[in-house]
């Protein structure tokens, strides 16, 4: 990571058609959830169409998707990034089962957790996706 890209905050996109589940997924990973990464800051996203308006802006860092959101699954959306985005920002997957994780896989998305949010493991899936991508 470049110093002028650890001097401002990760831009992370929240994506689900539930309020509760994007504030739990926030107050779980934090405004600065490892010292290895730069503080985080969030965008919330209701709506698929406002997913793609975010990422067309070109502000997102990372996304976090809600694989139980209707009418568009979280999974769904990440493997359209993937498809039509390059590059495309890494995509956190929240499963429903973790028995979806085949799914996660097939939407190539880059980490996953499960649902009910879990407040150990999905920030450590998200710092070690970002550790991981080239931001």
């Amino acid at each position: 990571m470049t110093h002028s890209q650890s001097a401002r905050a990760l831009r992370v996109l929240v994506y689900s058609d539930d309020a509760q589940t994007r504030a739990q997924v926030i107050g779980a990973i934090g405004s600065r959830p490892d010292p290895g990464i730069p503080p985080v800051s969030y965008i919330e996203v209701a709506t698929a169409p406002m997913v793609f308006a975010q990422l067309d802006a070109g502000v997102i860092d990372a996304v976090i998707a809600d694989g139980e959101a209707t009418p568009a699954g979280g999974m769904g959306l990440a493997k359209q990034m993937k498809d039509e985005l390059d590059p495309s920002p890494p995509v956190l997957v929240l499963l429903g089962r973790a028995d979806d994780r085949w799914l996660a896989d097939w939407s190539r998305a880059d980490a996953v957790s499960v649902l009910p949010v879990d407040p150990i493991a999905l920030p450590r899936a998200f710092v070690e996706m970002v550790g991981n991508a080239e931001l």
